[in-house]
């Protein structure tokens, strides 16, 4: 007949029955060897207290006195035998015999074993030695022990007191009653305890049986190792108990960090705190030397707070693509204006050619061709490099737009792009990111003007942007760069920060300072190094490099990557 397999025990379950079986063996191990002692003490104790009774009447003066009066024709019997019943009721042995030399009885509890020869061995009494031993008489097996009766010196006698071995084992059965009662109270309570110890284990692991353990282990670390988001588990008092691949690269952590405090782990101020926040964070948005972190945390649940889970995301690329896109965008709304502005110049050419004005409309048109190639060779002339030529063109349209004056100062010059100078790409964010700021902080104001300064300096790269706008307000200097610090509000884009997080990674520095004709003067000072590896350092933004919500003007778009495709076709007059 076919039986459905069995399912397999649960560890929990396992573990029970095996501690149940091992406390039942110790239990009766116990028992068996108490039982043993016992019965070696309850012989032992017969044969002390034997002993004690036979020694007793051999000294005792009516029995020398009954046994001296055998020699005047007296039966020592008639003396000896009530006496030797008094001590025997009294002493608590089974039986006391006094006998001759020869091993005839005087004395016997049953009065027809009186005259009898002793049954047992006599021969070490008779040399004036009191010994023990087991042997069955006629009252059966018992302990027995045999001393001489002297008279100066001589054997006149021999006492046996002895206890049989079934009033021994009487004894001990009610030891052993109380013995039994014992076992099986250590066994209730062994299996209670077990009991209680393995419910909470079955709780602890849910009902799963070994098999279904180690598959879900092999889960948890293939998981744990495949995912791309970075995983940090810290328990209640803010350690780590458990990161995973992802999360040391993001972090920048190396060598054995399970059990290390969050505190000490060089991470930038803002970050730790928020991995020590006892409250949740969702989508918090953090900076590290060299990537835009999302992190999230929450309570592990369950019992009370016992810990915290992180996950962390790499926002670097997506921040990123995100100013790039932004960036187009202003340059297509640049373009969308200069082609409304193209198209009012094209009817004034075809109206002056309409009205046989013609040289006027050549001039006309001439006259602004040359402005913009004007503009296009002072920038090339300046900076050189080709993507920031095309990132200073499409500023300078969008900044023309919000009726802002962007020029390049005399003092720039072309930048050096070969091997160990900062990328374009950052030059790109940087750039980008101060004249958005810029143009932010003097949109909307009469006469407003911005000068940037590109220019080599030792072995890298200057980069200025001055304005001419209401400036920063007094004592902020670094605080431009702390999370969510901006002069149009708090929560804007990531701009300033995302410079100070450049100038960190090259190893330079990015200051802000009152400009000296009014306004604000942010510079950046890139050196020509090689980019360090990713690490624990201090992010951008002074001590603890958390993203600010933008710069101290910073518009809502971050450049955060690459220059926008431009040239001299999106330039136009200031």
């Amino acid at each position: 007949m076919f039986r459905f397999p069995r399912p397999p025990r649960s560890l929990a379950g396992q573990l029970f029955a095996m501690q149940v079986l091992l406390v039942a063996v110790v239990v009766a191990g116990c028992a068996v060897y108490a039982y043993a002692t016992a019965r070696g003490q309850a012989e032992e104790a017969a044969r002390r207290q034997a002993g004690a009774v036979a020694r007793t009447v051999a000294d005792s003066p009516s029995v020398h006195e009954a046994v001296r009066g055998q020699a005047r024709g007296a039966d020592p019997s008639a003396a000896l035998q009530p006496y030797a019943e008094r001590v025997r009721a009294d002493s608590g042995v089974d039986f006391v015999t006094i006998m001759a030399p020869d091993g005839r009885r005087w004395t016997h509890p049953d009065p027809r074993h009186i005259g009898e020869p002793f049954l047992g061995n006599t021969a070490p009494a008779l040399r004036g030695e009191t010994f023990s031993e087991t042997y069955t008489g006629t009252l059966g097996p018992s302990i027995r022990v045999v001393t001489p009766l002297t008279d100066e010196g001589r054997v006149v006698g021999m006492v046996s007191a002895g206890i049989t071995v079934r009033a021994i084992s009487d004894r001990l059965a009610a030891q052993l009653s109380a013995l039994g009662w014992v076992a099986a109270g250590a066994l209730v309570l062994g299996g209670v305890g077990t009991y209680v110890v393995n419910a909470r284990l079955r709780r602890h692991t849910h009902g799963m049986n070994a098999a279904e353990l180690s598959r879900m282990y092999d889960y948890h670390q293939a998981a744990l190792h495949g995912v791309r988001e970075g995983l940090l588990m810290l328990d209640g008092r803010h350690r780590i108990t458990l990161v995973n691949d992802a999360g040391r690269e993001l972090l920048g952590l190396r060598g054995e960090i399970r059990g290390a405090p969050v505190a000490g782990l060089g991470l930038p101020a803002p970050l730790t705190g928020a991995l020590l926040a006892d409250r949740p964070r969702v989508d918090e948005v953090h900076l590290t030397a060299d990537r835009v972190l999302v992190v999230n945390s929450s309570p592990v649940a369950g019992g009370g707070r016992r810990g915290t889970v992180v996950t962390l995301r790499d926002h670097t690329e997506l921040q990123s693509l995100t100013g790039e896109l932004d960036h187009e965008r202003g340059f297509t709304q640049a373009l969308r204006a200069q082609a409304h502005e193209a198209a009012n110049r094209l009817h004034t050419v075809v109206s002056l050619i309409e009205l046989g004005r013609a040289q006027e409309a050549v001039d006309f048109a001439t006259a602004e061709l040359e402005l913009a190639q004007a503009l296009t060779d002072e920038v090339v002339a300046s900076v050189g490099e080709p993507v920031l030529v095309a990132l200073l063109l499409g500023k300078t349209a969008q900044a023309h737009e919000r009726g802002v004056e962007l020029v390049v100062t005399p003092d720039s010059r072309a930048v050096d792009t070969g091997p160990g100078a900062p990328p374009a790409r950052d030059l790109v964010t940087v750039l980008g990111n101060l004249v958005d700021n810029a143009v932010e902080a003097l949109t909307g104001l009469p006469g407003g003007r911005i000068a940037v300064t590109v220019r080599p300096e030792g072995d890298g790269v200057l980069l200025r942007v001055a304005d001419n706008g209401p400036g920063l307000p007094e004592g902020a200097g670094a605080e431009v760069f702390r999370r969510g610090w901006s002069g149009k509000g708090e929560g804007r884009g990531l701009g300033l920060a995302l410079v100070r997080q450049v100038a960190h990674r090259h190893g330079g520095s990015a200051e802000a300072a009152p400009a000296a004709g009014g306004g604000a003067e942010f510079t950046v000072r890139l050196p020509a190094r090689r980019r360090p590896e990713a690490g624990g350092q201090e992010g951008p933004g002074g001590p603890g490099g958390e993203v600010p919500g933008g710069g101290g003007q910073v518009g809502e778009g971050a450049v955060a990557g690459p220059g926008a495709p431009g040239g001299s076709a999106v330039g136009g007059p200031a």
